[in-house]
């Protein structure tokens, strides 16, 4: 890591530790939150998904305290007062399925094997987003020791531990923004029946993990970049359905038996630079004939580079230099000299940084503010890169230590500590630990 990023993550891991600190002092516990803190385990774990949250919003936030933020977010500032939000560490590559892969299955991509923007050569095409996974999910597990579960719209669960129509395991896909989907949850919640693929369900019970998926963040991010001013809008409105689910639990009277975890998939960098046609004459001067491909599309012919871009640009020979070692070696070298260039990562530096087996010879890195590829009309948004791993991780309620911070999360803890809240075991392939540092024990 650069002593630049070094500087920025030191920073964000303060502000999200002193945001915390602020919070829990900021005003006295009523008296609902005053007993639900001393719950030793949770009946019920609320899971709020927020695609594209970047740890950086946090500084965004007022703490209650005196912090010169702009954004009010109180729901979320009282759910604090019985927990705790600390920066989390996500996965290579930080693009949105293979995250959530990791924080569904607690394995690394090296494990599950989601991937996103790569080269299949037993297809010969260029692959985008998938769904595939190769363990189970936190939803599966549960399932298999007897609990339930609801999903509104986390998409990495579908077929996964949750489907259409499955009362004990139920799958919505209500569309829409962040309220629209939080709706249900808070339907199921209230015993009402929610639309699954056109069919009224109602669920058995409140289920045991619920969670619920909104990426507006995400949305405004990739448009206008990280400072979008877009974005204190939708934290707040974010904050509104943290509000509205907070509100629903006490309706149900499963308020102070319900933890609360809240992360993202990955962080967000503003480009406005791209350098695909440097990048593509640097490979060309090194005696390759180099071709970008996007989802779908296969080489032509006497292409022997391809390039599949996704944040992170995924660069893979092909035809009668695959497995070339010293031809890899050329590209790297040709590669890694481009001054747009932060890092490029050989495959030995792939499976140290444990991402998927399926990722080409080399994945080029850009130095923030460029992308490999061409530069946008205006401002834009990207992640993938190694910068944009930290996301906020909140851990409240039942089962949580009030102002515990746990010790260095990351994707793989999320699904390990979901399953000890509850008191099941984790999923089979899970690689990540018990965050039991911020748990009652």
């Amino acid at each position: 890591m650069m002593p630049s990023s070094r500087k920025i993550l030191a920073a964000s891991i303060a502000a999200a530790t002193l945001w915390t600190a602020s919070t829990a002092a900021a005003a006295p516990l009523p008296d609902d939150d005053a007993r639900s803190s001393t719950a030793a385990h949770a009946d019920h774990v609320i899971f709020l998904a927020l695609d594209g949250f970047d740890v950086e919003y946090l500084d965004l936030v007022r703490d209650g305290a005196g912090s010169p933020g702009t954004v009010e977010m109180p729901n979320l500032r009282a759910l604090l007062r019985r927990g705790s939000v600390t920066t989390s560490t996500g996965v290579m590559t930080s693009i949105t399925n293979p995250s959530w892969s990791s924080v569904a299955t607690g394995s690394w991509p090296a494990t599950h094997h989601n991937t996103a923007y790569w080269f299949d050569p037993a297809t010969d095409t260029a692959r985008g987003q998938q769904r595939d996974l190769a363990v189970p999910t936190v939803a599966e597990s549960i399932r298999e020791q007897g609990g339930t579960v609801f999903s509104s719209q986390w998409f990495i669960l579908q077929n996964h531990g949750v489907t259409f129509g499955d009362p004990d395991a139920l799958y919505t896909q209500p569309g829409g923004d962040c309220a629209r989907r939080t709706d249900d949850v808070v339907s199921v919640l209230r015993g009402e029946p929610v639309s699954s693929n056109g069919q009224l369900v109602t669920t058995s019970g409140i289920p045991d993990l619920m969670a619920v998926y909104c990426d507006t963040l995400d949305a405004i991010g990739h448009d206008g970049g990280d400072a979008d001013p877009r974005i204190p809008g939708a934290l707040e409105d974010i904050d509104q359905q943290i509000g509205r689910i907070v509100a629903a639990t006490k309706e149900a009277g499963v308020h102070d038996s319900t933890a609360f975890v809240i992360t993202g998939d990955h962080g967000m960098t503003t480009f406005d630079k791209g350098f695909a046609t440097e990048g593509l004459a640097a490979i060309e001067a090194a005696g390759f004939t180099p071709q970008v491909l996007t989802s779908g599309q296969s080489p032509a012919p006497g292409t022997d580079v391809v390039i599949v871009v996704g944040g992170v640009a995924d660069v893979r020979l092909v035809g009668e230099r695959a497995g070339d070692r010293a031809a890899v070696r050329r590209l790297e070298r040709a590669l890694t000299a481009l001054p747009q260039v932060r890092n490029v990562f050989d495959k030995a530096d792939q499976r140290r940084m444990r991402m998927s087996p399926n990722h080409g010879d080399l994945l080029v890195e850009p130095m923030p503010g460029w992308s490999f590829g061409a530069t946008p009309a205006d401002p834009a948004g990207r992640h993938g890169a190694t910068t944009e791993l930290r996301i906020p991780l909140v851990l409240a309620g039942a089962g949580v230590r009030p102002g515990a911070h746990p010790r260095d999360p990351r994707h793989v803890d999320v699904a390990p500590t979901i399953s000890a809240l509850l008191g099941y075991a984790p999923p089979s392939a899970s690689e990540g630990r018990v965050l039991r540092e911020a748990l009652r024990r």
